[in-house]
């Protein structure tokens, strides 16, 4: 085997990999924010969690993007871990898809011929100023590459008939009866570490079987060992998400360590029951002793690659019917061992849903993106209940510490429209479709509008700081009147984030319930204005008090403005006809 050979056939995998990547990714940025649709729609139940996880892996032929889908689901807190933990079961089910249409397609036609003409139509659709149909392009371009790679794969695999040295040796290995079997798992699990694709991994498995050079049940073996190297993918996905995204990606490993230990401790009969269903279809029984494949092109070779194709099938669709029902126990397992930060709780300012950075389709990352504001709406309104506390603290040191909540709350508004603004850009910067480009745009109106009430509940911290400096009061009646304008705003607040949760699931009809809310604000806002003007021309009240009064009246109103405009900008990004 010379140096050009070695590079061709790394050349051709690299192809398939890239190939791989490409359809799946068309597939994804094609069906775009509708997965999540489906996703929510189809996981209310075991058996439809399953399926769901089975069929979008069956369209995208990717177990490794399903996962880390889920995983950044779950992530986002669009799926919680029970659900996850169906999906990614289906999804190693969906994943055998990819084996069968490389058994049948890559290896009894000839693709390849198709694959060319092919590439001409994925530049047409590619060069179209519609992205749907820019994505159908990516789609086939990648489809024919995954296919033309493989091609060239099987064309550059070195003949080991013309080298026997190296078939003698890749058959001792193949002669320590269950030692050898333990061998190739290995050495599947470390193939598809490092080539990071149990697709690529399960390809060259069926190459080197139809080549005749390695035995049917090594290449069971390095199947077994390739669905504990995939959830590697997962994990790392993971390692920069929440508790619940680790949790997901560990069930994944769970999942597919449970299967592969019960496979092994039932190789052989496993095998034969594989090698009876082959049989059944006409054709020789791969799992017999003495089975060998002549030729690439003898029913020995067809046999054994429906035959791999098959074991790959049942051992991933017997594993979930053996543990659809123990999600709860593997849920608790996975809790045990990816345990909570001790300071989880507390720390209520770090972003929950967006740190494992920006999804492969922006139209799933702006799910992210929304959850989190949402979360940031929660924070902000925690800011409005240490505003309420601080007008009616008449104890100094208790002002203070409220008052250094207020200034701590401003500044983690400006960390958290940063850093959700960060993570816009970077998903902006990738092409996106018109729907979503409108969205990103409506998020960072409310995000900034965020901020302004994040700068609310500060400015009004200053007021009061001003007020006792200038040692004034505000007596029991100011302050009743100050607590029912900070309820009507409170009552703002959580309108306007129903107004996000309704926009978020795509039910956002109208916004009378914040007109109504603003109008409510702005009614007591006036009748309060006149009433202080009227106090002070009867000198009833103190004109300095009245005007730290009136500011901090002021800024109440301000924060109604600001929930009135983020309700309006959804409506506008968001809303549906009734």
């Amino acid at each position: 085997m010379n140096i050009m050979q070695i590079f061709t056939l790394l050349g051709a995998l690299g192809m398939f990999l890239y190939g791989m990547n490409l359809m799946s990714s068309g597939l994804q940025k094609a069906a775009g924010d509708r997965l999540r649709g489906f996703l929510s729609a189809m996981t209310s139940s075991p058996l439809k969690r399953v399926l769901t996880g089975l069929g979008i892996t069956s369209i995208i032929q990717s177990s490794s993007a399903t996962t880390v889908m889920v995983v950044s689901f779950v992530n986002a807190g669009l799926l919680t871990l029970i659900q996850a933990i169906g999906v990614i079961m289906g999804a190693n089910i969906g994943t055998t898809v990819t084996a069968w249409m490389v058994a049948f397609l890559g290896f009894k036609a000839d693709i390849s011929i198709l694959a060319v003409p092919l590439m001409l139509l994925g530049f047409l659709f590619s060069n179209s100023k519609k992205n749907q149909h820019k994505n159908i392009g990516e789609l086939i371009v990648g489809f024919s590459l995954l296919f033309l790679g493989l091609s060239f794969m099987k064309d550059s695999v070195p003949d080991l008939s013309e080298t026997p040295q190296v078939l003698e040796f890749v058959k001792d290995w193949s002669s320590y009866g269950f030692g050898s079997v333990l061998i190739f798992l290995v050495f599947g699990t470390i193939l598809t570490l490092v080539l990071q694709s149990s697709s690529a991994t399960m390809a060259i498995t069926l190459i080197m079987l139809s080549m005749g050079y390695i035995p049917f049940t090594m290449a069971c073996a390095m199947v077994l060992g390739e669905n504990i190297g995939t959830t590697i993918t997962a994990n790392i996905a993971a390692s920069v998400g929440n508790t619940s995204a680790k949790r997901a990606a560990m069930s994944h490993t769970i999942f597919n360590v449970f299967g592969v230990l019960w496979a092994l401790a039932l190789f052989t009969p496993f095998l034969s029951l594989v090698g009876l269903i082959i049989e059944s279809f006409g054709l020789p029984n791969p799992a017999k002793e003495g089975f060998s494949v002549p030729s690439p092109t003898s029913p020995e070779s067809t046999a054994a690659l429906y035959g791999l194709s098959m074991l790959h099938t049942l051992f991933n669709t017997i594993n979930t019917c053996i543990l659809i029902w123990c999600t709860g126990l593997i849920e608790k397992a996975v809790t045990k061992i990816v345990k909570a930060p001790a300071n989880q709780e507390k720390d209520v300012f770090r972003l929950k849903y967006i740190e494992a950075g920006p999804l492969a389709t922006p139209e799933l990352a702006t799910e992210q993106a929304f959850n989190e504001i949402i979360h940031f709406a929660q924070i902000s309104k925690r800011g409005l209940g240490y505003a309420r506390e601080a007008i009616s603290e008449t104890n100094a040191d208790k002002f203070e510490e409220l008052r250094s909540k207020l200034v701590k709350y401003e500044e983690i508004s400006d960390r958290i429209e940063y850093e959700i603004a960060q993570f816009l850009n970077a998903v902006s910067s990738d092409e996106v479709s018109e729907k979503t480009s409108v969205e990103i745009k409506a998020m960072y109106k409310v995000i900034g509008e965020l901020e302004s009430l994040g700068d609310s509940g500060e400015t009004i911290s200053r007021i009061l700081s001003r007020r006792n400096i200038k040692k004034q009061v505000f007596d029991e009646d100011s302050i009743k009147k100050l607590n029912q304008l900070t309820d009507l705003v409170d009552k703002a607040y959580d309108v306007m984030i129903t107004n996000m949760e309704l926009a978020f699931n795509g039910k956002l009809v109208e916004i009378s319930n914040a007109y109504a809310a603003e109008d409510h604000i702005n009614t007591l806002r006036n009748n309060l204005r006149d009433t202080v003007i009227e106090e002070i021309d009867n000198d009833k009240k103190s004109y300095h008090t009245s005007v730290y009064f009136m500011d901090i009246v002021s800024e109440l109103e301000r924060m109604g403005d600001f929930m009135i405009n983020i309700s309006q900008s959804l409506h506008k990004a968001y809303g549906i006809s009734k």
